[in-house]
């Protein structure tokens, strides 16, 4: 029950975001703006972030890469497109794989506390 009110939720920003989005016309992803929304609601209620909300967000991320397949097997539909052009895809996976890894490493190194001041 816990699961589905979560989901409620992320649904409900989502739709909020997409709302935002086609009124207003500007051209950030609907999901994106709900998202921020529900960081900033989550950010200024005074309140713990509701373990619920917390639990359904793991169990989302922890079938993150289910999510991917349509993507990656849309590439299977394309021979035409993908054959000319599998240069490109693979320096874009290659490159993009190098960025994610080199700037979440720069952010742990931020935002973790050096090894002498733990507390």
């Amino acid at each position: 029950m816990n699961l589905l009110r979560g989901l409620a939720v992320l649904i409900l920003f989502q739709g909020i975001g997409e709302g935002i989005s086609h009124i207003t016309g500007i051209p950030v992803p609907g999901p994106v703006i709900g998202m921020v929304l529900l960081f900033l609601a989550l950010q200024f209620s005074h309140t713990e972030t509701p373990a619920w909300l917390g639990r359904t967000g793991h169990v989302l991320i922890r079938w993150l890469s289910l999510m991917f397949l349509p993507a990656c097997t849309g590439l299977f539909f394309l021979p035409d497109i993908s054959s000319s052009q599998w240069l490109p895809i693979a320096g874009a996976i290659v490159l993009a794989t190098l960025l994610t890894l080199l700037l979440s490493a720069l952010l742990m190194q931020k935002l973790m506390p050096a090894e002498g001041h733990r507390p």
